[in-house]
């Protein structure tokens, strides 16, 4: 394990809000995800997959999204932060999108999270700020979409994670699974 990044900030909200709250510290918690958030639990939270299947894993239990993004979206013209775009850890350092699936990324001393796959951004988005879903995805050459909103995991070991915090990337043993939204 090699240390890549740190954490930036760190938020949660116990409302099914767009932007979460940015906290001094969350509460991570094995098999379930962030203490009092509204997506905290053992199958799938958010409301649109709940009215598909409310049986289904919950394979979106920490959301991760990398700081350079927000320069990214500053450079077309959005004025966007830590916490805004409903993620709960805010990353710097770290190339989030290029990891593989089943990645595993220690926070801190004891927090143990594991890739799961590609946050996939939602019209939400765009009734935050106009236009921004737009910005959180590319469409390549070849017609591949790339979805640039985070990633998600699931929780292997829970603790306390705070800003400043380091983290540390194992990949999995090849071949390399491709992150696909989830």
């Amino acid at each position: 394990m090699s240390t890549c990044g740190r954490v930036l900030s760190v938020a949660k909200d116990d409302t099914h809000r767009f932007s979460k709250t940015p906290a001094s510290e969350i509460c991570i918690v094995a098999g379930l995800g962030v203490q009092d958030d509204a997506h905290s639990g053992v199958t799938v939270q958010h409301r649109s997959r709940v009215t598909a299947d409310p049986t289904q894993p919950n394979l979106r239990q920490v959301h991760l999204m990398h700081a350079e993004l927000f320069d990214e979206l500053q450079g077309k013209g959005f004025n966007v932060g830590p916490a805004d775009l409903g993620e709960n850890i805010t990353t710097e350092g770290v190339d989030l999108l290029s990891l593989p699936r089943d990645t595993l990324l220690r926070i801190g001393d004891h927090v143990l999270l594991q890739v799961t796959g590609l946050r996939n951004p939602c019209s939400q988005i765009d009734r935050f700020k106009t236009g921004l879903l737009k910005a959180v995805l590319h469409r390549q050459p070849n017609g591949k979409l790339i979805r640039k909103a985070g990633i998600m995991t699931i929780v292997i070991t829970g603790g306390m994670v705070r800003a400043g915090d380091p983290i540390h990337v194992q990949l999995p043993a090849p071949p390399y699974m491709p992150l696909e939204r989830v």
